[in-house]
């Protein structure tokens, strides 16, 4: 869609008739959204849905407050989380009793990596990309330390492609699923049948397409898989992650962080361990229960959509963001990376620009809340719950005249603090 047809007819712009017609359109009021800001990071933190604030007024006063400890049986603390990965289980192709909310990402790909290599005792080579979020990486990095003999191997390192490091060798491959820098998106079924026809365990990162892209974790032959719940999901800052086994694989299943949650019998409170049965045996230690009970209201918040819906809104609006900066970007040096093509592409859009910190800082300013990732990356994420299509042609008019003026060059925009 070019700028010129995005111009009023009767007072009315064809982003505006977008809108209008949106069948997603009555999301927008699920959540809390400050006046005159247009978010677009929501793939680094989603916003606070409406229903959370009554689910904790109702957690920190009636469960907690009054409650005590009879809530872990009475407000089902103890079962939050089964009931929550089930229906978390639900939005990425997921069966009940495959998933459980639970730990952070980097404790569940601590768990995740462990148990795949034991279901590959024979193979000692984890395979991962070289540009992967960092805290896959050190997670990795460290599970290779607890044993002499493992190995290390990674896309744009050791080889240029992920599937040119698979082989007899190797044990598990950790993988993202929509890369957090560049938004491509990696066919999960394709390099499931290659890793498994190479008799290796598949370990998927879903951090920035649960919620936002359609996944299909049992169809697709996924091994296990993680994601965290705070960006597309929209559960909260530092809200508990989830992770993911398929059954074929529970009985054999072990991992090393043998906490009591994770017993056969947790208050039979035996001297020794005795691992539970199915997914149950992948948790730990006591959970964040005021956390759980905010994932509750991010998943309401949505599930009750297709996800196909969900999708086609995305790629519609990251259709729409690229074609209106494109020719901007063209004329000042910056790049759009992330693919055009929608089989490859997440639901953000990445552009590099050697002042991009101050480009996403300058935009901050004017209401337009995007990020940015060392060294050269502003990201810009589109969730359809919540965005639409005049939300976009505004912040791609916002991104145009920031570019096009230079006002990104005041000082102001230059400073960095601790969180970019």
């Amino acid at each position: 869609m070019s700028l010129a047809s995005l111009g009023r007819a009767g007072g009315i712009s064809d982003a505006e008739r977008r809108d209008a017609a949106d069948p997603l359109r009555h999301l927008r009021a699920r959540f809390h959204l400050p006046e005159g800001t247009i978010y677009l990071a929501g793939n680094s933190l989603g916003p606070a849905p409406v229903a959370a604030f009554a689910d904790m007024e109702t957690a920190l006063r009636r469960e907690w407050a009054e409650g005590l400890v009879r809530s872990w049986n009475d407000a089902g603390w103890f079962a939050l989380v089964g009931f929550l990965g089930d229906r978390l289980g639900r939005l990425v192709g997921a069966g009940p009793g495959q998933t459980v909310v639970c730990d952070s990402v980097s404790v569940n790909v601590y768990k995740a990596l462990h148990a795949a290599l034991a279901l590959r005792p024979d193979r000692n080579v984890i395979v991962a990309e070289g540009g992967s979020f960092p805290t896959d990486l050190y997670v990795a990095e460290g599970v290779a330390a607890t044993r002499p003999d493992i190995e290390l191997k990674l896309e744009g390192v050791d080889a240029e492609k992920i599937e040119d490091l698979i082989d007899e060798r190797t044990a598990v491959v950790l993988v993202n699923h929509v890369d957090y820098k560049t938004g491509e998106l990696r066919d999960m079924a394709a390099l499931n049948r290659l890793i498994h026809a190479r008799g290796a365990i598949a370990v998927w990162d879903l951090c920035h397409s649960a919620g936002v892209v359609p996944v299909d974790l049992d169809g697709g032959g996924a091994d296990l898989a993680i994601g965290c719940t705070y960006k597309y999901l929209n559960c909260g800052p530092g809200a508990p992650a989830f992770i993911y086994a398929a059954s074929r694989h529970h009985e054999a299943l072990s991992q090393p962080l043998s906490g009591w949650w994770g017993h056969a019998a947790p208050f039979a409170f035996e001297r020794g361990y005795r691992p539970a049965g199915g997914i149950q045996r992948l948790l730990c230690g006591t959970q964040p229960i005021l956390s759980m009970r905010v994932v509750d209201a991010g998943l309401a918040a949505i599930e009750d959509v297709e996800m196909a819906a969900l999708r086609a809104k995305s790629l519609a609006l990251t259709d729409l963001f690229m074609d209106l900066v494109e020719p901007v970007c063209r004329l000042h040096g910056a790049s759009i990376v992330t693919p055009r093509a929608h089989a490859a592409r997440g639901s953000q859009v990445s552009i590099t620009f050697e002042h991009g910190f101050a480009v996403v800082q300058a935009l901050i300013a004017r209401g337009v809340v995007g990020d940015f990732r060392a060294p050269d990356m502003m990201r810009f994420g589109f969730a359809p719950a919540y965005l639409g299509y005049a939300d976009v042609q505004a912040a791609a008019e916002a991104f145009n005249e920031v570019m096009t003026s230079g006002i990104w060059r005041d000082e102001r925009f230059t400073k960095r603090r601790a969180v970019t």
